[in-house]
């Protein structure tokens, strides 16, 4: 195949040259062509061969669309012609003809339009194989027999005008061009620039129109055509209709027409001789399949415009059910009712479904758009490298929640953190039953992160005050974000601790272990910035005890030692003052994790035992935040 025979499709939807051209493309890429997977798309103008046009050009368009309104007419003249000879060889003569010439401009501007080949997806701009697959179709032989007009050429032939029947049904077959109205139907169905409801309501109204015109003109041939004109369905009423207005007539015909489809009835135009009873059997079981269609789109229409309502109802009543059956508080059947009718309210906001069906990039980009800003602002982020705050917005994910929503619990255990785009949050505490309200945080600010930091139970409630869009992020991807970008987390710790310092006494308070913990992280921040042999050290050499298996840790930055929690007694003991333990780095050694004991506790152990009372013999078997017992046996 060279290169001349075929070449790829429309290239526009993969060019970028102004965003007045992405509109333009998008809004038409429902009826574009598109190239076959592998095909290579340049970005210059596809050249087709001379004299060849181009399917999707745009004056081609235009002139196809012209041709639709040149068709409506014709489904409007052939039946009534039919019906009404004078009309065919009077007025609507010489409009006939200029219609069919351009039609037959048509036919012969066909070959020279490329076509799409089915089994490549390329365009075919050969000339000869254009005309030959034309030719070879029951397009070409119909569309000629459609736009000929036998009586001029008889005319021309015999020198005399005929006015027989043949001419009027052979004039029927330029209802061999609707199919290009069926076409148009199907091409403004899949373009986003038209409503598809308002697409599909023109399409059953035209089918509609075109049955009760048709209909009433073949009624009228029947009545017209009748040895007994008296004995016809309108002779009854009106005598000698032949000879009256052609518009009486068919006024008379289309009142008839509506009446039978529409199933009323009035029984004023009635069928008299054998032949209407026949005809009427016949449309009447036409229209039953005709009224079945329409009713069914519409009801279609409808339904889909009501979906998501009828979702959201069996929704809220399957919540209703479970909270009734399993007798949830009356507060927590309202916050659950609440957060699915906003789920419902803001899915045109979200539109989760699209989204993951998009391309990631096309994703990331949507995200940096709405929230990079955001983010940006947060303390927790401030001064971080625009890499790390690019990966961690396509990463968050949106919500919403309505007011009075706990969306964070006191103790409940970090997996993600939140930042808040809009509302306001409570950040509450319960001491002995009783609610307390300790500070409210707004926009830009966080919600769950001293719990993922310190990797601690959450220390505070948050609980929407109003409508609330949040952005949320979980403690696994942020850790696995920050571990390529040191700098980038020293900057997060330093930011934390600053913020920790700052926060409000009573806050401060109910963080268990603050002080042991805000050490801790300055002692990384610390050994982070001098980078200390003796911690790269420390992390060879337990890479090469875990014979390179990932550490399992959930620390923020898990190139710091593991943090555990020692006790000074056996596990089944409970002296006091030993409560909370204390939060150290977890040495290198059994030998160093005895002295260190003994300088927290004044006395010295020589056994190491687990909260469930297994022994300790090595310390690569511990995790982050594990509680060590250290006593003298």
């Amino acid at each position: 195949m060279s290169g001349s025979e075929r070449r790829s499709p429309l290239p526009f939807p993969f060019r970028r040259r102004s965003s007045g051209d992405v509109t333009k493309n998008l809004a038409s890429v429902s009826s574009s062509l598109l190239p076959a997977f592998g095909t290579v798309v340049d970005d210059g103008y596809l050249h087709l061969k001379k004299y060849v046009i181009a399917p999707y050009d745009r004056r081609y368009r235009w002139w196809q669309t012209f041709l639709v309104v040149l068709v409506v007419y014709s489904a409007w003249a052939s039946p009534f012609e039919l019906a009404f000879k004078k009309a065919a060889t009077g007025a609507l003569l010489p409009v006939d003809l200029v219609v069919d010439a351009f039609f037959a401009a048509d036919i012969v501007l066909t070959f020279f339009v490329a076509y799409l080949d089915n089994s490549t997806y390329l365009l075919v701009d050969d000339h000869k194989k254009i005309a030959a697959r034309y030719i070879t179709r029951l397009l070409f032989p119909m569309d000629v027999a459609s736009t000929l007009p036998f009586q001029i050429i008889y005319r021309i032939i015999t020198g005399e005008m005929h006015e027989g029947e043949a001419f009027g049904f052979l004039n029927l077959l330029r209802l061999w061009r609707l199919r290009r109205v069926a076409e148009l139907y199907k091409r403004l169905e899949k373009d986003t620039r038209f409503s598809y409801f308002y697409t599909r309501l023109m399409k059953l109204i035209t089918v509609t129109l075109f049955a009760v015109h048709s209909a009433g003109c073949f009624y009228y041939w029947l009545a017209a055509h009748h040895k007994t004109a008296g004995n016809t369905w309108i002779g009854v009423q009106v005598k000698d209709f032949k000879h009256r207005s052609i518009w009486l007539g068919y006024t008379y015909s289309i009142y008839w027409s509506i009446v039978t489809l529409t199933t009323v009835g009035y029984g004023d135009l009635h069928a008299v001789n054998t032949g209407e009873k026949i005809f009427n059997m016949f449309y009447m079981l036409f229209n039953i399949g005709l009224t079945a269609y329409i009713i069914g789109n519409m009801t279609n229409l409808i339904v889909h415009a009501a979906v998501r309502t009828f979702a959201m109802r069996n929704a809220i009543n399957q919540i209703l059910r479970y909270a009734s059956k399993n007798r949830l508080p009356e507060g927590l059947k309202e916050q659950m009712l609440a957060h699915m009718q906003l789920k419902f309210k803001t899915a045109e906001l979200q539109q989760e479904e699209v989204l993951e069906d998009l391309p990631k990039a096309i994703r990331s980009s949507i995200a940096l758009h709405l929230f990079h800003d955001v983010v940006a602002s947060t303390y927790l982020f401030k001064g971080v490298s625009e890499d790390l705050l690019t990966q961690l917005v396509t990463e968050m994910k949106a919500e919403y929640f309505p007011p009075k929503v706990e969306i964070i619990l006191q103790n409940e255990i970090p997996t993600e953190f939140y930042i808040l785009v809009s509302g306001t949050l409570d950040v509450l505490v319960y001491t002995n039953g009783t609610e307390q309200v300790l500070s409210k945080i707004g926009p830009s600010d966080v919600a769950g992160e001293i719990g993922v930091v310190f990797n601690i139970p959450q220390p505070f409630t948050m609980r929407t005050k109003r409508l609330s869009q949040v952005i949320r992020l979980s403690h696994h991807h942020l850790k696995q974000m920050v571990q390529p970008h040191s700098e980038d987390g020293k900057t997060i710790i330093s930011n934390f601790t600053q913020y920790m310092k700052d926060l409000k006494q009573e806050m401060q308070q109910e963080i268990p272990s603050l002080k042991e913990l805000l050490g801790d992280t300055t002692v990384e921040q610390a050994t982070a910035n001098e980078e200390l042999p003796s911690s790269d050290a420390v992390n060879s050499q337990r890479e090469t005890n875990l014979e390179g298996t990932p550490e399992d840790s959930t620390s923020l930055a898990s190139k710091y030692p593991t943090r555990v929690i020692i006790h000074g007694h056996h596990p089944n003991e409970s002296p006091t003052g030993d409560t909370n333990g204390k939060l150290i780095h977890l040495p290198d050694s059994i030998e160093d994790l005895f002295n260190v004991a003994e300088k927290k506790f004044g006395k010295r152990g020589n056994k190491i035992l687990m909260e469930d009372g297994s022994e300790v013999e090595e310390l690569d078997a511990l995790r982050e935040n594990d509680r060590l017992f250290i006593f003298e046996s």
